[in-house]
């Protein structure tokens, strides 16, 4: 039996248009009468998170930041940061790769410095919590990542400067214009783990859904691993399933399927 179900947010449970499927609401109902854990694991702010599901906030549980910041019923169960002079080198890297930005993700807010419209757009659509500082070197909190935003494509742009720190740290794309760096052990699939041995569930009862490559370690977490169809050549070698596009409800469609 299914006791937890871990959803990727973009490409995944949301649609192209950055909407939840009304379905959703009632699914979750059911879901949480069943004792069934419901959980959104994202490359996203918890604020973004604890906005979009204020509805359901107490019920469910939140991996943020890309599995570096879990909470769950308004406990902190993990945190993973990086250390504040590895962070400036993280950023002084970034100053010269063109038609990049970087936002600095702590604890308690998403940091970027002064940008453009299409920079500002893209920030709002994930973090809640946001603050322009002059310099993010200076920034003063508890650092859980850094994203970069990369109008070229982060695969073919971003990632390329950065693949040299690959030894040291987590460089892992997480969209088509989004790159994250973070702490060598942190991924979406250590924090499943760490939530599956706290809470006493095991790969047999996970069910998780993604799309993209921030996603890859948390498939071999559970046995019900689903890449979408619209997923990245390379996490649908790492799955169990596959299940309809984002654009197709297809997170629902498969626990209606498997679990209700």
């Amino acid at each position: 039996m299914v006791k937890l179900i871990i959803t990727d947010m973009d490409g995944t449970l949301l649609d192209d248009n950055n909407n939840i499927n009304e379905e959703f609401w009632n699914i979750e109902k059911e879901l949480n009468k069943k004792g069934i854990i419901f959980a959104a694991a994202s490359g996203r702010q918890y604020y973004n998170l604890l906005h979009r599901f204020s509805p359901i906030k107490d019920d469910m549980l939140f991996i943020a930041e890309n599995g570096t910041y879990v909470m769950y019923k308004n406990e902190e169960l993990y945190i993973n940061t990086i250390p504040k002079e590895e962070a400036v080198e993280l950023i002084n890297a970034s100053r010269g790769i063109k038609e990049t930005r970087v936002v600095l993700c702590g604890k308690k807010s998403a940091y970027i410095e002064p940008g453009n419209e299409k920079f500002m757009n893209e920030v709002n659509k994930y973090y809640t919590e946001l603050k322009i500082v002059d310099d993010l070197t200076k920034v003063d909190d508890d650092i859980l990542k850094l994203a970069v935003c990369d109008f070229i494509g982060s695969e073919e742009n971003s990632y390329t400067h950065y693949k040299k720190f690959e030894e040291r740290y987590k460089v892992v794309i997480s969209g088509k214009i989004w790159l994250d760096l973070m702490m060598p052990d942190a991924n979406k699939g250590k924090a499943v783990e760490m939530i599956q041995k706290k809470l006493g569930i095991s790969y047999d009862e996970t069910m998780v859904f993604g799309d993209y490559l921030n996603d890859l370690e948390m498939m071999s977490t559970g046995k019900y691993s689903f890449a979408m169809k619209n997923a990245h050549p390379l996490l649908k070698e790492h799955c169990n399933f596959t299940a309809e596009s984002n654009n197709d409800n297809g997170v629902i469609k498969a626990i209606k399927k498997y679990v209700l």
